[in-house]
């Protein structure tokens, strides 16, 4: 950025060329500080202040885009939007970082790598490539596919967060709203002519929509996490009991050198026992949703995981530590094995692997945690 010398304030031109001079450090410290920041304090995604917080960027996101579209046209020609033309492309990187890093925090929550890597990759992506391209952030093509990406990402999780409802037509509304934001912009900018021609307006709506019609991909594949619910926690055990409002959970007394073992990776199994799967799953207040502990078995002459069980239970949002349940089975077989924790519409939390290795007498001592 240039510096400003026509300022009769003498703090504020230190400012400014102070600013000139660290400028091509300043992307890589405000990736690390914004991102560290969010990961601190959004701990909640249903908190309605984070939420509302985000609509304003996005809100002010889009109004940004307006604004820089319609002076680089010469459109709009009053000093006063004129003066601070330099500052404008800052600020859509800014809500574009907060927004993106925001993203990341909650998606990371709710994703499980194995499934959700690639539309997670996407925003992480997205947040880095943020910081480098404010010289890039005045192209229509880009600002459109940005602010789509941000408005889909956004309205698929807060959707359900206010209406308590979790659903496929939850998803799908979030991304014709996303659509109906874009369109407005465009019809804005269309109407001003700051669209050159009607051919342009036409190749920007079929990038978005282009882009929307992958993101449906991505999610009628399961490669979107469920959120906004995640996997708190979980674990496999000998038993599971409900004791007043806790939990009693007892597996395998550890090693001694097994510091961080709080159940069952190895289930020594003899006959009659039960073996369980304990989760904590975190969902909004008042949201209520379907999931399901699907059992599977690895057959090594299938190469392939084979579901033996899936059980459904319920459960309702608001405990900060999530909802806790759990599922058994008995007359198991030695191998290796799984639990997916998924949706009704197979959207994975998270995975639980364990090894069964049957025994013909119990020879451990079980130890108790609350939880």
């Amino acid at each position: 950025m240039k510096k400003i010398l026509n300022s009769s304030n003498p703090y504020f031109q230190k400012s400014m060329n102070l600013y000139g001079r660290y400028e091509k450090y300043l992307p890589i410290a405000s990736f690390f500080a914004g991102f560290s920041w969010d990961s601190l304090t959004l701990s909640r995604i249903d908190q309605l202040f984070d939420n509302f917080t985000l609509l304003a960027y996005l809100l002010l996101l889009g109004g940004f885009i307006v604004l820089t579209n319609l002076i680089d046209k010469q459109i709009i020609k009053m000093p006063f939007w004129l003066k601070y033309r330099e500052w404008y492309p800052l600020a859509i990187q800014f809500f574009l970082g907060g927004l993106f890093s925001a993203y990341v925090v909650f998606y990371f929550q709710s994703a499980d790598l194995s499934k959700n890597w690639m539309f997670l990759g996407l925003l992480v992506l997205l947040l880095v490539a943020n910081e480098f391209l404010k010289n890039r952030l005045t192209n229509l093509y880009f600002q459109m596919t940005l602010f789509f990406l941000a408005s889909f990402s956004f309205f698929i999780f807060f959707l359900p967060v206010i209406t308590s409802t979790m659903n496929v037509w939850m998803f799908l509304l979030g991304g014709w709203l996303s659509l109906l934001l874009v369109g407005g912009i465009l019809y804005l900018l269309y109407r001003f002519t700051a669209i050159n021609s009607i051919e342009e307006l036409w190749r920007v709506c079929g990038l978005v929509l282009g882009i929307y019609l992958v993101l449906n991909l991505f999610y009628f594949n399961n490669w979107i996490p469920p959120i906004p619910l995640s996997l708190r926690e979980g674990g496999i055990y000998h038993q599971v009991r409900r004791v007043e409002a806790q939990y009693q959970l007892k597996f395998e007394k550890p090693e001694w050198y097994e510091f961080f073992k709080d159940s069952d990776d190895e289930f020594h199994y003899v006959a009659g026992d039960s073996i369980f799967c304990f989760a904590s799953v975190f969902a909004p207040a008042r949201l209520q949703t379907t999931l399901y502990h699907r059992w599977q078995q690895y057959q090594p002459a299938q190469k392939d995981w084979v579901t033996t069980d899936r059980i459904v239970y319920h459960i309702t949002g608001g405990r900060g530590g999530g909802y806790r349940s759990y599922t058994f089975k008995r007359f198991i077989k030695s191998g290796e094995w799984r639990v997916r924790i998924e949706t009704e519409s197979e959207q994975l939390l998270g995975t639980l692997h364990f090894t069964v290795k049957e025994v013909p007498a119990r020879a451990y001592e079980l130890v108790t945690i609350l939880r």
